[in-house]
Parts: C-alpha cells; sequence; structure tokens
C-alpha cells in the first residue's frame, strides 16, 4: 500500500515552519472551536496533528485508489449524455472515497462541516492529488470557489451552499468565453434581474470551463447594460440543480483528460449575486484567480514529483552496457538537476501559501473585529508577498513542470514515448500548467511589480540575516553576489538614459527569472541548513540549484547589458 504523504518527507518538513504557529493560532482564534466541537484541537501540538492525520488518509487515497486509476481515466475520459457530463469510471471511484473520507473543504470554518485547516495542508493535499492524477487534481483544487464564497458571499449564500462542499459538491468557476480568454473584462455573458421572478438570470456562453458541469459554479457575467470594461462586471453563483446550463462539448484535449473542459449554453439560468455588483472582476476574480494560480503551482509540484519518480525508478531497472543507466554521469546528473527542481518547486509553492495564510486570516478576522495597527501592518506586509509570490511560484513550478517531465520521458528514451510507461501522460499533462490560469508571460507581467516596486530584493536581503550552515557558506556567498548583480540589471532596465516602460518590459522575463534564481536558491539554502531535515540530498538540492542559477543570471545580466533602449528595435515582428 502507498502512501504519498508518508513516503514524501520534503513535504512533511514544510508543516514545521516557524510561522506556521502564528498561522494556526490566528486561523483557530486560540482554539476557541475547542468548546464547541469536539474534533476541533486544543492547542497547536494537537492541530498540527489533525493535519497529519488527515493528510495520511488522503495520501492513502492518492496512493491507493486515484494513482492506479490515473491511466485508464486518460484512456476513458468523461462524456456528455444528455447536455450533462459523466465522469470516466476512475474519476467517480476517486471522488467517491474522497467524500467518503469527509476531507473535501477542508479549509472552511467547522460551522459549514469544514475542518478549519489552513491553506498549507489544503495546498499540500493538491500537490498530493496531483501527483496521483493530475487531471483529478483540477476536480479537487476547484475548491478554491467555496474559499471566494467565503470571503465574498452572504451569510445567506453561505449557510446554503458551504455544507454542501464538505458532502462532496464540486465546483466549476465560468470565466473564459470564445471572445474573452485572458482578457476577462471583454466577457459578455449576459446578467440582468428579473423583477417578476426575484433573481437574476444570465445567459450566454462560457467556454474552456474546467469541471463545467461542476453542481456549484462561480459565473463572471455583464451585469451593467452599456459596459464593455471591468467595471460592468459582478460575480454570480449558480445552482447546477436549477438545469438552466447545458453542456455543449467537452474539448478533446492533450492532456488532464480526465478533467472535463467544457463549453456550457446559459439559458435563463437563476443565479445570485456574490457581494458587490460591479466588483466581480476587479476584486472576487483576482482574489479568485491567486488562488488558482497556488493550486496550478501545487499541481505542478505534484507533477514534477511524479515525473521525477518515475524516472528515478525507471534508471535503476534499466541496464544497459552491462550496468543500470543511472550509474551514467550523464544520467545521474539529469536527476540530480530535476531533484533540485522539485525541491525548489516546493519551498516556493509554500513559503508563497504561508505568506497567503497570514493573509487570509487576518482578513476574515478583520470582519469580526478592528484590526490593532500592528495586525494591519502584518497583514498589508504579508499581502505584498503574497501578491509578489504567486505569479513567480506559478511561473517557475509549470516551467520546471514541464522541464522535469520532459527530461523523464528522455530518461526513458523510445520506451517513455509509448503509452506502456505513465511518463507520457505526465508529459502531456504539465503542458498545460504555463498555459492556463495566465500564462507563463502573463505571470512575468505581474511578477515584473516585485522588481520595480523592490519586494523581492527587500525579502532577499531578510533571508540572507538567516542562519546558514558553515559548510555552505559558499553558496551563501554565490547567493549574496546573485542578489547583488540583480540590482544593478534592475537598476540599468529601469534608470539608463531612454528606458521606457516598453524597455522594461523586453527584459521582464529575464529579470524574474533572475530574482526567482535569487529567492529559490535562499529557500533551498535555508532547506538544507535545517538541522531537522537531516538529510545529504536537500544540501545537493541546494548546491546544484545556486550554481546553475548563478550561471543563467550572468548570461541574462550580459544580455540585459548589451540589449539596451536602442537596441530592443530589432526585435519587433512586422
Amino acid at each position: 500500500m502507498a502512501n504519498f504523504f508518508l513516503d514524501n518527507k520534503d513535504i512533511q518538513y514544510h508543516l514545521g515552519h516557524p510561522l506556521m504557529k502564528k498561522i494556526v493560532e490566528l486561523k483557530e482564534r486560540n482554539f476557541a472551536d475547542k468548546e464547541k466541537y469536539d474534533y476541533a484541537p486544543i492547542d497547536f501540538e494537537d492541530t498540527i496533528d489533525n493535519y497529519k492525520k488527515v493528510l495520511e488518509i488522503i495520501g492513502e487515497i492518492c496512493g491507493d485508489v486515484i494513482a492506479p486509476n490515473a491511466e485508464s481515466v486518460d484512456q476513458e475520459g468523461p462524456q456528455v449524455v444528455n447536455d450533462r457530463v459523466v465522469y470516466a469510471r476512475g474519476t467517480a471511484e476517486n471522488h467517491e472515497m474522497l467524500t467518503k473520507a469527509g476531507v473535501y473543504g477542508i479549509s472552511l470554518p467547522r460551522k459549514w462541516g469544514g475542518l478549519n485547516f489552513s491553506m498549507v495542508p489544503y495546498v499540500m493535499s493538491c500537490e498530493l492529488v496531483s501527483r496521483a492524477d493530475a487531471g483529478f487534481g483540477n476536480i479537487w483544487g476547484l475548491q478554491d470557489c467555496a474559499e471566494t464564497l467565503h470571503e465574498f458571499a452572504s451569510d445567506e449564500i453561505n449557510d446554503e451552499y458551504l455544507p454542501l462542499i464538505n458532502k462532496g459538491a464540486t465546483c466549476a468557476m465560468d470565466l473564459t468565453e470564445p471572445d474573452a480568454g485572458s482578457d476577462l473584462q471583454a466577457v459578455m455573458l449576459k446578467a440582468h434581474y428579473d423583477e417578476k421572478a426575484g433573481t437574476w438570470l444570465l445567459n450566454g456562453v462560457k467556454r474552456f470551463i474546467t469541471n463545467g458541469d461542476g453542481d456549484i459554479a462561480l459565473v463572471l457575467a455583464r451585469s451593467e447594460e452599456g459596459t464593455t470594461d471591468a467595471r460592468g462586471l459582478s460575480l454570480f453563483v449558480y445552482d447546477k440543480k436549477h438545469y438552466a446550463v447545458k453542456v455543449r462539448r467537452i474539448e478533446h484535449k492533450l492532456g488532464i483528460i480526465g478533467s472535463p473542459t467544457c463549453e456550457l449554453v446559459f439559458t435563463n439560468a437563476p443565479a445570485r449575486l456574490v457581494g458587490d455588483r460591479k466588483m466581480g472582476l476587479i476584486r472576487y476574480v483576482m482574489g479568485l484567480m491567486n488562488s488558482a494560480r497556488l493550486g496550478v503551482g501545487a499541481q505542478s509540484t505534484g507533477i514534477s514529483e511524479a515525473a521525477y519518480r518515475e524516472a528515478l525508478k525507471y534508471a535503476h531497472e534499466r541496464r544497459q552496457f552491462g550496468k543500470a543507466i543511472i550509474e551514467f554521469p550523464a544520467i545521474s546528473e539529469m536527476l540530480t538537476d530535476m531533484r533540485a527542481k522539485v525541491h525548489a518547486s516546493r519551498a516556493m509553492l509554500y513559503e508563497t501559501t504561508r505568506y497567503v495564510d497570514m493573509t487570509k486570516a487576518y482578513f476574515h478576522l478583520s470582519k469580526e473585529r478592528k484590526l490593532e495597527k500592528e495586525e494591519r501592518d502584518e497583514m498589508k506586509y504579508y499581502g505584498r508577498l503574497a501578491d509578489a509570490y504567486t505569479p513567480m511560484l506559478k511561473l517557475f513550478a509549470s516551467e520546471y513542470a514541464n522541464q522535469v517531465a520532459y527530461d523523464a520521458l528522455q530518461i526513458h528514451g523510445g520506451s517513455g514515448y509509448m503509452k506502456d510507461y505513465p511518463v507520457e501522460r505526465l508529459v502531456r499533462d504539465a503542458r498545460i500548467t504555463n498555459i492556463y490560469e495566465g500564462t507563463s508571460q502573463l505571470q512575468v507581467v505581474a511578477a515584473i511589480r516585485g522588481i520595480t516596486t523592490g519586494v523581492y530584493v527587500e525579502n532577499i536581503r531578510k533571508y540572507e540575516q538567516d542562519a546558514y550552515a558553515p559548510e555552505l557558506q559558499a553558496q551563501y556567498n554565490m547567493l549574496k553576489g546573485m542578489r547583488e548583480q540583480l540590482e544593478k540589471a534592475v537598476d540599468f532596465v529601469m534608470h539608463t538614459e531612454g528606458s521606457t516602460s516598453e524597455f522594461i518590459d523586453f527584459h521582464a522575463r529575464r529579470l524574474v527569472e533572475m530574482a526567482g534564481h535569487v529567492v529559490l536558491g535562499h529557500l533551498l539554502l535555508r532547506q538544507a541548513s535545517d538541522e531537522t531535515c537531516g538529510c545529504e540530498e536537500y544540501r545537493i538540492s541546494a548546491v546544484t540549484y545556486i550554481k546553475s542559477g548563478k550561471a543563467k543570471n550572468a548570461a541574462h545580466y550580459d544580455y540585459i547589458l548589451s540589449n539596451g533602449p536602442d537596441e530592443i528595435g530589432m526585435y519587433k515582428m512586422d
């Protein structure tokens, strides 16, 4: 029997971060629920123990049910029957097992049937499920919709819908349309209030909707007649029980086959307004998208973990020229580099999640009482970090998922190209991660603000104050030099004569990657210096990653300095 939580000491390590104590105290309100619910924790240690027990349950289901079902789900896929989605047999079984285990909605408050877990264990569950089957990871991860309702919907709406999540109700976020992909302000699905019926009615078409036939859907629609921009959009919740939305078709995709990507037709679909009118895209969907990007970071890390393990296993089993191929330097170097990228992705994933956790905890606390100045300052501080780190996480984790999956197939050779091995599915599944929920190029657009405002460099300087193992002093010095090089590159791009916003955009990818290599290098160095890890592989990952990052940053730095404002015209295409 496999357990995807217990067999991963790296993911367990991240539950022990010092900030977890503050996160738990804020989330549990000093453990006030222990008087109301017999399953509520009594202190910090009890809370972490609860996290581990639930993650063990999820890890066991992932290893014994979801992962074994992944190949059949990939072959069978979902179908449209009578305008409804019918899951593949394995997908339905996965969902039934997790529902019976009572682990849906674990981050929701206990009064709505949740376990009141922080975001860290919830995101860990997303990683575990995605390692087992990235397609099913989408269905599991869409619980983020419940978080959005919890944050912005009325008590009346939450009282009706949130208890359903724990009972297995699935979710969807209906955002994109045939003419509105990444540009969501172009959404035109119409919402009008019917005075006679006393409800909002939705009409129009949505496309590329993940799990589009979910039981509870958050729908972005144009509520203000005559508008064409973001200010005319509102967010609505639609209940599948009304049967006013038909699934026109399921897209035939390259990967994540088990996740039904639907085209939907709304015909006078009754819906309820979430929050305030005109704030649908400006506030609510932006929050939803940030959570979705955190989810893609978890999905990407799960795919990377699965691909690395498949490659490592094959390299031990496959023999050529009288020995296992892992004994060849070319292969062992690839695996070492792959493992470093997995560790780096995971370190960034949970660093970002902790920042999000702190921000959300203070947000919910602010709805109960006025925050003290120190609390407001701390909420603002972690909010800035969450906003800066989320796009960087999505960028790096998704790109690394593609690179690790690519190398895993390469290690398999011709066998990996065949459907006899799961690695070809992992390659296909990985490919979408740097496209949906905002392409890598759009993540750079978001992350460059962390460069121009100095958020990344400010946090990097704080990392430099951490204590590192003496034997890693050389790597610490490398990172410090890389930070200084980054600052010089930023100064050149922003302040050199003739610099424009277009010039900054031209070099944005290089600057963000330079910052990312320093940030991820520090996270790995910190982990490698932690005596509680007690493992040589983290030191190797830190050394490997920092050496590689130093070389890449040097190349970016040279390219930036050799392509000033007067040079970029040659790259424009007619």
